[in-house]
């Protein structure tokens, strides 16, 4: 960390999932620098101002880490936290990362207002994702299934799912953003591995250091 004060000044995404995550690592650190104050610093990026087009076509994973990767260089930031899974393949230029705390469950779930299954969805039946993975995944064991493009944080696709009136017979998410919210209460089914094999690094966090 190149802030040589009292503080470790961390930055975040604003959504609840990512203030949880943050608000974890900030623990992390106090317990290991009991002395050093922590401060967070909340960032808006591209990929939560952009929901209306499906992620892949403005830009992918990065539009998430962006605006953080240029505080940690401008040096406005000690370090960045993010799910291990939204961090792009290659490495960012002059950024390390710094830890990757303990995983949780890397499954896929599915989140359905009627209690579907995967076997038990119907014919035809709408599931939200917005991740190509998860998609092609989804067609191979249910080629039947029409799938229908779903933005926003966690907060916001969970309520989109349980919307009775909404267009989503069910939609995929990840078991550790519902997990650290406390809100397994909703998930109708965990997939098996054997039917949606997760992301590299899902359930997994990280953070980046200049």
């Amino acid at each position: 960390m190149t802030n040589s004060s009292e503080t470790i000044r961390i930055g975040t995404r604003a959504s609840a999932l990512a203030r949880w995550q943050t608000d974890y690592v900030g623990r992390l650190l106090s317990t290991q620098y009991p002395t050093r104050r922590i401060e967070i610093q909340v960032f808006s990026t591209r990929g939560d101002e952009v929901l209306d087009q499906p992620l892949p076509e403005v830009g992918g994973k990065g539009l998430f880490t962006a605006e953080l990767e240029a505080a940690l260089r401008s040096g406005a930031i000690d370090l960045a936290v993010h799910s291990l899974k939204d961090l792009p393949v290659d490495d960012s230029p002059g950024l390390v990362v710094g830890a990757v705390p303990v995983r949780v469950d890397p499954s896929d779930v599915l989140v359905s207002r009627s209690r579907y299954t995967l076997r038990s969805l119907p014919d035809g039946a709408t599931v939200g994702t917005s991740s190509v993975r998860r998609g092609a995944q989804l067609r191979y064991t249910r080629p039947d299934l029409k799938l229908h493009d779903i933005r926003g944080n966690i907060d916001t696709r969970l309520r989109k799912a349980l919307d009775p009136n909404g267009p989503y017979d069910a939609v995929l998410l990840a078991h550790a953003g519902l997990e650290r919210l406390e809100l397994t209460e909703h998930i109708s089914e965990v997939l098996d591995l054997e039917i949606m094999l997760p992301a590299p690094g899902q359930g997994a966090l990280e953070y980046s250091v200049s």
